[in-house]
């Protein structure tokens, strides 16, 4: 059975830390790009970071750029991010996304960790 399993999320204060996990579970992970994506409350779903298959692609959207590093371990099936001086606006529900790299059909998501920057 095909799993994406988020942890780590919390509540933090501005300007601390935090690193998210995601433990894929039941498909072939080297074959898949990997992505954080979060939502606000009564915000659309918007793209954090991604990372390709391989690891040597990595993106980011600008809010999080020098902030936020994703990075996998295609030996564990892991995927990370970790999240510096963080800020009220990061607050949401994480969501790591599989998709496959010739196959964009092919795309698994979690069910969310909940990140709450608040002083």
């Amino acid at each position: 059975q095909v799993q994406l399993v988020e942890s780590g999320g919390g509540l933090v204060q501005p300007g601390g830390s935090l690193r998210l996990s995601c433990a894929a579970i039941g498909f072939t992970f080297s074959t898949y790009g990997m992505s954080w994506y979060r939502q606000a409350p009564g915000k659309a779903r918007e793209l954090v970071a991604s990372i390709s298959s391989i690891g040597g692609i990595r993106n980011y959207v600008d809010s999080v750029k020098g902030r936020f590093t994703i990075s996998r371990d295609n030996a564990k099936n892991m995927v990370y991010l970790q999240m510096n001086n963080l800020k009220s606006e990061d607050t949401a529900e994480y969501y790591c996304n599989a998709r496959h790299d010739l196959f964009s059909g092919m795309e698994f998501w979690g069910k969310g960790t909940l990140v709450t920057v608040s002083s």
